[in-house]
């Protein structure tokens, strides 16, 4: 069965996406990037085992990947961000404007010295990898010791250890977390109201997505990257935490790595009713393209034998909207689009 939303219509909507998160609107103040006074400083916090310390709000501000950043473009801060990195996809249209003269510091990971160069008050992540000695910018210790205090997404947190900087995850991802990550950047940045309405506005198309879907005991796995030894979505993280929501099952439910390398093997054993693929603008393994994802599935003489790939049953995500970010909702919403033009035919 080949669906709107799979194959060449996937292909369509990889760049524009569907329903992006609106920048939030001015302050009922009529200020755009100014406090809004509802914050105490200093401002202490409990940060992924560290407490962390902010004594006002922050002018210059580091987002090391694209999620942290998206959100703090949501928030209305794009003045107070002097770099951002690591960026999986194209900024959401919606915010295209005003990242537009925001210094972006390196698609993947900057250095060290480059950051510093910025001279920013604080550091975001998404990602604990940003954090680590090895592989990374540099450590959280390293930051604070010239000055820069460091905020790590607690959707990458758990019991006080980063995720994606080693440790593993024992439980799924909430979506709350993500929500909690939204309130305490805007608390940080002295813009609370703006942190509701943008969780608010979140919920409400969460909601109106998930409003009379039926999954009808579809099986799903979600591939990231990678056509040697692919990335696929394990059963604790943002992509399972949309399987779920959604009423799908993922065949990799069992692993509680955010993405494992699996074998494709395994895949065609787990014999998926549906295949997520991930459009990742990006070149840093084989196949980060949707297109190139599309060609090796109908290629491959393994891949190609799964009945997913017969019917073209594709579903196309940005990269983004698989990992924990505002972008969860506009996956969800196209995962919702599939399951009820599926369901109508």
């Amino acid at each position: 069965m080949i669906t709107s939303v799979a194959v060449a219509a996937a292909l369509a909507v990889t760049i524009t996406g569907c329903g992006p998160s609106e920048p939030v609107a001015e302050t009922d103040t009529g200020q755009d990037t100014t406090a809004e006074g509802s914050t105490e400083y200093p401002l202490t916090l409990e940060n992924c085992g560290r407490e962390i310390t902010v004594e006002a709000p922050p002018e210059q501000v580091v987002s090391l990947d694209q999620n942290s950043t998206e959100i703090l473009l949501s928030l209305g801060l794009e003045e107070r961000i002097v770099g951002t990195a690591s960026w999986t996809d194209p900024v959401l249209p919606a915010l295209a404007e005003a990242e537009e003269d925001v210094p972006r510091l390196s698609d993947d990971a900057p250095t060290y010295e480059v950051v510093l160069d910025t001279d920013p008050d604080l550091i975001t992540a998404s990602f604990g990898r940003h954090f680590t000695q090895e592989g990374g910018v540099a450590s959280r210790e390293r930051f604070s010791e010239t000055g820069m205090e460091s905020y790590l997404s607690p959707t990458d947190c758990e019991d006080g250890t980063s995720i994606n900087g080693g440790g593993s995850r024992t439980r799924m991802l909430e979506v709350e977390t993500l929500y909690s990550e939204i309130r305490e950047l805007a608390e940080i940045f002295d813009v609370p109201s703006r942190g509701e309405k943008l969780v608010e506005d979140l919920q409400e198309r969460a909601d109106d997505a998930l409003d009379g879907v039926d999954a009808d005991g579809l099986t799903v796995a979600f591939w990231f990257a990678d056509t040697r030894t692919p990335y696929m979505a394990g059963g604790y993280g943002s992509a399972a935490r949309l399987a779920e929501m959604s009423g799908l099952e993922n065949v990799l439910a069992d692993t509680p790595d955010d993405w494992p390398a699996v074998g494709w093997e395994t895949v065609v054993e787990k014999d998926p009713d549906v295949l997520v693929l991930g459009d990742l603008q990006r070149a840093r393994f084989p196949g980060d393209l949707l297109e190139d994802k599309v060609e090796f599935l109908g290629s491959d003489p393994l891949t190609r034998t799964l009945d997913a790939v017969e019917e073209e049953d594709y579903i196309a995500l940005h990269g983004a909207e698989m990992n924990p970010s505002i972008r969860f909702v506009d996956g969800l919403e196209k995962v919702s689009e599939f399951l009820k033009e599926r369901d109508a035919e």
